[in-house]
């Protein structure tokens, strides 16, 4: 069933990318935030790891796996100007149907706005919200590829006004325990905004991303490279406030073809590194880095950690506990905290 649905909406993919998705805006942009602490602490690049981290479906649906029966995960982002951006999610494992399932709970919220008229009388308040609701399967097809697939239900509500969508994730993974090294491919948020806003509908924000991980043989540490936005090749942004003139008045263009290509060209890339340390990798260490991160957010005239991250993971007892902090310009970064445990721990020994 799931390998159908993935071949089905390839096709469904191919016939809808052919609209204009890149250079403008779109509706429920808070599906692309990083979801947990460790996602994070790795940049967000997270499509070709395979462990028991219920939180991986989110990510990519092809990393469902048996290990996650019973996994619970709660996640909570603190993002600037106090707003709350969180993730819960719980996974099962289907024995009967060889099929891992999961459902998560996505929701952000930016506070209290005050309504002020054209007079600037302030008036009453009001808030804007967003909630998606996740449910998800994965099934290992042979000892190498496993297949999965999300569907979403999509809500954001702002003041008096509301609009409802419905999205759908098509992830895969093929892993060569030989060589220690695993492949991730994932087409997210392909779907369709059935109500609006206003009179016009938006496109929901489309990512296609293809990873690669691969882990030391005799040490503990595994690197992964990730590639996304690869719907959208051209993912520069010419900033009219950085533009030079001459002394006739035309614009003086200082980047080269070879440097604007290689700029444009490592948008699209995220680096990242795990260290696992200890008996059971109880103790982790995480570092990664996201180019495009970095040149959207960066200013010209000061140096930030924009673009760079970081974090940790510890296991104590019955619990893991993550902590991710991500840089996204000069004025500081966003803290992330996850939570999750293996609630067949907390059965009695007869």
């Amino acid at each position: 069933m799931i390998y159908r649905f993935f071949i089905f909406g390839i096709f469904v993919l191919c016939a809808i990318s052919t609209d204009a998705q890149s250079g403008g805006n779109h509706v429920f942009e808070f599906l692309n935030l990083t979801h947990s602490a460790r996602s994070t602490a790795l940049s967000g690049g997270m499509v070709s790891v395979i462990d028991d981290d219920i939180a991986l479906a989110y990510a990519n649906p092809g990393l469902l796996n048996e290990s996650m029966h019973r996994h619970l995960s709660i996640n909570q982002n603190f993002h600037f100007a106090g707003i709350k951006h969180g993730f819960f999610s719980y996974g099962h494992h289907l024995t009967s149907l060889n099929t891992t399932a999961h459902v998560g709970v996505n929701y952000i919220d930016y506070g209290t706005f005050d309504r002020i008229d054209e007079f600037e009388n302030r008036q009453d308040q009001f808030n804007a919200r967003g909630i998606a609701l996740t449910l998800g399967a994965g099934k290992q097809i042979n000892e190498r590829l496993s297949l999965g697939a999300n569907l979403k239900f999509i809500n954001s509500t702002l003041e008096a006004y509301s609009s409802f969508g419905v999205g759908f994730d098509l992830g895969a993974t093929y892993n060569n325990p030989e060589n220690l090294m695993t492949f991730g491919f994932v087409i997210k948020n392909v779907g369709v905004q059935l109500s609006s806003f206003t009179d016009n509908r938006e496109s929901l924000p489309v990512d296609i991303q293809l990873g690669l991980s691969k882990r030391f043989e005799h040490l503990p540490f595994r690197f992964s490279i990730v590639a996304h936005r690869l719907d959208d090749w051209n993912l520069s942004y010419d900033d009219p406030t950085q533009v030079t003139n001459d002394l006739f008045g035309e614009p003086i263009n200082e980047e080269g073809g070879i440097s604007k290509f290689t700029n444009n060209f490592f948008r699209h890339f995220i680096f990242n590194g795990e260290f696992l340390i200890g008996q059971g990798e109880n103790f982790r260490l995480r570092f990664g880095y996201n180019h495009l991160r970095r040149k959207e957010l960066s200013v010209s005239t000061f140096r930030s950690l924009g673009g760079f991250s970081g974090g940790f993971g510890l296991k104590v007892k019955k619990f893991r506990i993550d902590y991710g902090v991500g840089y996204y310009h000069l004025a500081g970064g966003v803290n992330h905290i996850s939570i999750s445990t293996n609630l067949n721990e907390w059965r009695k020994k007869v």
